[in-house]
């Protein structure tokens, strides 16, 4: 038996600060901020009104403040409240003298200087990393794909110090996102990881179309046999995200197509940031998945996967909440020996413990959760 599981771990040791559990509605104007700066910033050319608009952000970011004066200059802090202005080369602003006047952005476009926004990230709850730990051990997948891991040599550290050794390949690439929230795999002795193919410039004729990665790791299982394990963290439902989402569905559904048609046995794991409306459905941006004769079906259609008393993977984990996918190809339907969801680790955005499912004592508030997220997982004979 091999046991194939995701988890979105919401980084192992240090997270943005505009992640905020507690208070979404302070972060999430941040990272809209972050998104617009680093758009702004990157335009060749530089209109007035984009240099305006440019240090109302820098305000907003906290790496300007606003003084006495009522002007906008320079904060200089080795721990800034949301982000930093790293700036390496070329000259990006000019701060005058005099200070009642409001710094200037001197540069004319992206060729004048080399530089980038960044957030400011802060350790996470030890308690909240010994949980995620707690759990991944309990669970005990021989395959474990991660979701919003900070970077390889973070999850080679965590195995290491945090589960004992407990994996033996450990690989993670870099996606799109900037915020070193991105997508691994660890898996244990015997199961090696034969090839990996990343997908970060996959475009259709909108653009740039996964948000993190669709990693392919191509696994070699103890019996000889060989899985194609796709890793994915869709776009977020910050700002709605639902046309990206679908645009992300129908990529992966193009590869697994494509792999599936080689006679190959196909796993689509990860957060997929979107549940269904109602029971019996399907997440509508997510259909492309399902849809047209496809050979994909989910874990939670199939008998002996056990949700527990919630139907969900997300925070109080009602049906909507259903973020966390494992997706086989229907060859692999005849190896499926069950599965389910492994809540312990998770207590949500709630002030009180969850009672609708167990969760560790060592926790006592959401701030020391492993994750507001449940493990997914199934068990195959192969």
């Amino acid at each position: 038996m091999v046991r194939i599981a995701s988890h979105n771990v919401e980084n192992l040791f240090a997270r943005p600060k505009a992640f905020n559990p507690q208070d979404w509605s302070e972060g999430r104007p941040i990272l809209d901020a972050y998104h617009r700066l680093s758009t702004l910033i990157a335009k060749n050319d530089y209109a007035q009104a984009d240099k305006r608009e440019m240090r109302d952000l820098l305000v907003q970011l906290d790496i300007y403040s606003v003084n006495s004066h009522g002007a906008a200059r320079r904060k200089l802090s080795s721990n800034p409240r949301w982000a930093w202005l790293r700036k390496n080369r070329g000259a990006f602003d000019r701060e005058p003298d005099d200070p009642t006047q409001d710094i200037e952005i001197a540069a004319t476009g992206r060729g004048d200087w080399i530089g980038w926004v960044e957030l400011a990230t802060a350790p996470t709850d030890e308690v909240g990393t010994r949980m995620t730990a707690k759990a991944i051990q309990e669970v005990n997948a021989d395959i474990i794909a991660v979701v919003e891991a900070e970077d390889r040599l973070s999850l080679v550290r965590f195995d290491k110090e945090l589960l004992n050794d407990l994996y033996e390949h450990t690989m993670l690439v870099d996606g799109n996102d900037e915020r070193g929230i991105d997508v691994g795999i660890m898996t244990k002795s015997g199961l090696d990881i034969r090839c990996i193919r990343s997908n970060v410039d996959a475009r259709d004729a909108v653009g740039l179309i996964f948000s993190r990665d669709c990693a392919q790791y191509e696994i070699a299982t103890p019996a000889g046999n060989t899985i194609h394990i796709l890793v994915n963290h869709f776009k977020s439902q910050s700002g709605g995200g639902g046309a990206k989402r679908k645009r992300q569905a129908e990529e992966v559904r193009r590869i697994v197509d494509r792999l599936f048609a080689q006679g190959q046995h196909v796993i689509v794991v990860g957060d997929l940031n979107e549940g269904p409306a109602s029971p019996g459905a399907q997440a509508e941006n997510l259909a492309p998945l399902f849809d047209n004769s496809s050979p994909l079906v989910d874990c939670y259609s199939q008998q002996g996967f056990d949700v527990g008393q919630k139907p969900g993977t997300f925070d109080t984990c009602g049906l909507r909440n259903r973020f966390d996918y494992i997706l086989l190809t229907r060859n692999l339907l005849p190896s499926f020996l069950g599965g389910g969801l492994f809540r312990k680790g998770l207590w949500g955005t709630r002030s009180t413990r969850p009672t609708a499912w167990e969760t560790y004592q060592d926790m006592n508030d959401a701030t020391e959760q492993a994750s507001d997220h449940a493990v997914v997982y199934v068990d195959l004979y192969l």
